[in-house]
């Protein structure tokens, strides 16, 4: 299962060096039900790669605000604890996949 990214959690987790794939969704966000599926795929496929996982929006608003989250689905690439890219909207997993190994 992928990370579960909190408002707590975020710092320690996302952001401790290496490369994070964070997915900023909401459980009502129909687009956000397409993206779960392909979070998951990378997560078990870059498990020791990158950190994959994802934020609930409506219960972690501070870490959506300070991201500046105004759409959903957001997917910020982090790397060393900087965004180093940002998709906004559904997308393929391919296309995500291939960010990702950009940023490897």
């Amino acid at each position: 299962m992928a990370v579960e990214f909190t408002d707590s959690n975020f710092e320690e987790t996302a952001l401790s060096g290496g490369v994070s794939v964070v997915d900023f969704w909401a459980e009502w966000c129909g687009p956000c039900r397409l993206i779960t599926p392909i979070i998951e795929d990378m997560h078990n496929e870059f498990e020791g790669q990158a950190k994959i996982g994802k934020v609930n929006v409506d219960d972690n608003p501070e870490i959506s605000s300070k991201y500046g989250v105004r759409s959903i689905p957001t997917i910020l690439f982090i790397k060393d604890g900087e965004v180093v890219e940002r998709h906004v909207g559904a997308t393929t997993k391919a296309k995500l996949v291939e960010k990702l190994k950009a940023h490897l």
